[in-house]
């Protein structure tokens, strides 16, 4: 009895905003039904069986951009807060040695390309001595059946056929040789010149920069994260239910979320992962009580909807409470109808006018 009464007071001094003054103690008529709802809510009697809140946070997606190389940060074009675009620049990293390497791969690409014509020129002449030698040749062999030649004149020109075509075969392979090194010497190119594009950081998707961990000027390992990134149309709850509850939920299934920061408002979502792991584990799980302990993560997606429509509003980090429904086919409660805000109206700029821009989308905050 003695808690139910300070929880009135509480109450009462909660929605007259401060302390009770006198004559306060019997609350005036107007704040009655709000604080009836705020006792039941808080007694958990507010809900039809087969509706389970849980305290939670909002939490999105987050990605770090980093470099695959090694180098100096020759800028950063965001800042904290900044709104990107899924491939806008990020930053850029410069590395004298890389380019060099670039240089000299173009060079040895020219070197090969060279050669190759090299090749093919000295081919054109060497055929011409073959087919000279492999006339002479075959006419030394009718004039040395006839006795009109020596056989050492005979042996002479076979001599000189053989090796014009031995200078032919060579000069062929150098020509392979040169276009197989021309072929290397490409790719080496291609694969510095990728490199270097990776050397520009871009964005991997839209959303908003939530830390910047580096500035121009300083020299970053490889892998080293630049800025962090929320993806803001992935964002989600995260709330934690006994196993009696959480093995009664299926992906997909409807909830609703109200944030301690915005309570006049509903926001729709779903269920969109729950943990095959209990996350609160007993020493031991024999007993029914035991395993009454076992908590499961469950995630809770908002609608990408809704956060389009809101993303310049959507913030991690809030908390709030996530409700989720354990009886298939149960209605929701009226104070668990969705109910969202107002969409202000857009303010026209350069930047709204532009549909591909998340913020076009967006109210203005």
């Amino acid at each position: 009895m003695t808690s139910a009464l300070l929880l009135w007071v509480a109450a009462c001094a909660f929605f007259s905003g401060g302390e009770p003054k006198s004559g306060a103690w019997l609350c005036p008529s107007a704040h009655a039904q709000p604080i009836r709802n705020l006792i039941a809510r808080l007694r958990g009697q507010k809900f039809p069986p087969g509706i389970v809140e849980a305290n939670g946070r909002i939490e999105a997606t987050q990605v770090d951009v980093s470099s695959k190389y090694a180098g100096r940060l020759l800028e950063v074009t965001v800042e904290e807060g900044s709104a990107v675009k899924e491939g806008e620049v990020i930053a850029r990293i410069s590395s004298p040695e890389i380019e060099a390497q670039l240089r000299a791969a173009q060079a040895n690409v020219q070197k090969a390309k060279d050669a190759l014509a090299a090749a093919e020129a000295d081919i054109s002449s060497r055929q011409s001595a073959l087919e000279f030698a492999k006339a002479d040749f075959e006419r030394g062999q009718e004039l040395v059946k006839n006795g009109h030649l020596t056989k050492q004149n005979f042996e002479q020109r076979k001599r000189n056929f053989d090796a014009a075509d031995a200078a032919v075969k060579a000069v062929t392979s150098a020509r392979d040789q040169a276009q197989s090194q021309i072929k290397n010497s490409e790719a080496e190119v291609e694969r510095i010149e990728a490199i270097i594009k990776d050397l520009t950081l871009v964005s991997p998707r839209n959303g908003r920069v939530q830390y910047q961990l580096a500035r121009a000027g300083e020299v970053v390992a490889a892998g080293a994260p630049i800025v962090t990134i929320l993806d803001l149309t992935d964002v989600y709850m995260t709330i934690f239910l006994p196993a009696a509850d959480a093995g009664k939920l299926a992906v997909g299934d409807e909830a609703r979320i109200i944030l301690d920061a915005a309570p006049d408002y509903v926001v729709p979502a779903t269920v969109n992962f729950v943990a095959s792991d209990a996350q609160f584990t007993p020493k031991t799980v024999e007993t029914k009580d035991e395993r009454a302990k076992l908590m499961f993560r469950v995630k809770l997606k908002i609608s990408p909807e809704v956060l389009t429509t809101y993303y310049t509003r959507v913030k991690t980090g809030l908390r709030g409470l996530g409700f989720v429904r354990t009886k298939a086919g149960l209605e929701w409660p009226d104070d668990l109808e969705v109910k969202l805000p107002k969409v202000p109206a857009k303010t026209p700029d350069a930047k709204a006018s532009d549909p591909k821009t998340p913020e076009a989308n967006a109210p203005a905050q």
